[in-house]
């Protein structure tokens, strides 16, 4: 009986793995990302780990290790109060606000260009078209007057 329980289990584990590895599957054929798009902004955390990382090298130059700074810069956000987190939550807010105008402007792009992008390229495929066939005739006219 136990051997006819532990055959089971493997069968079910493998039925999971085949699911995840579809799954997998999916997430690699993702439209691959758009380079004009804009980054999103530094939340307030990332805003101080800026400045805080000038004081800490200052303060520590032969310390090489990121993991170091990261763990100190960590310590003293969790130390800041409200107040002494005030103006770096400002300085995130206003890049949030300027990145949702590139947003907006950035998605405007996108709508437009979607479809003035077709309408180019079928005009410049006709145009091409149209300046081999002209290329063909001039050649053909040189032809006849050799």
């Amino acid at each position: 009986m136990k051997g006819g329980k532990s055959k089971a289990a493997p069968k079910k584990a493998d039925s999971k793995l085949k699911t995840k590895s579809a799954g997998a599957s999916k997430k690699s054929a993702k439209a691959a990302k758009d380079p004009n798009k804009p980054k999103r902004p530094a939340s307030a955390f990332f805003v101080f780990m800026e400045e805080f990382r000038k004081q800490y090298k200052k303060e520590h130059p032969n310390n090489k290790s990121v993991a170091a700074v990261g763990k100190a810069g960590g310590d003293k956000w969790r130390s800041l109060s409200d107040a002494e987190k005030a103006p770096y939550v400002s300085k995130a807010e206003k890049k949030k606000t300027e990145y949702n105008k590139t947003m907006q402007a950035y998605n405007k792009k996108l709508a437009e260009g979607s479809n003035g992008a077709d309408e180019e390229e079928s005009d410049k495929s006709k145009s091409e078209v149209n300046d081999n066939e002209e290329d063909d005739d001039e050649s053909g006219e040189e032809d006849d007057d050799e």
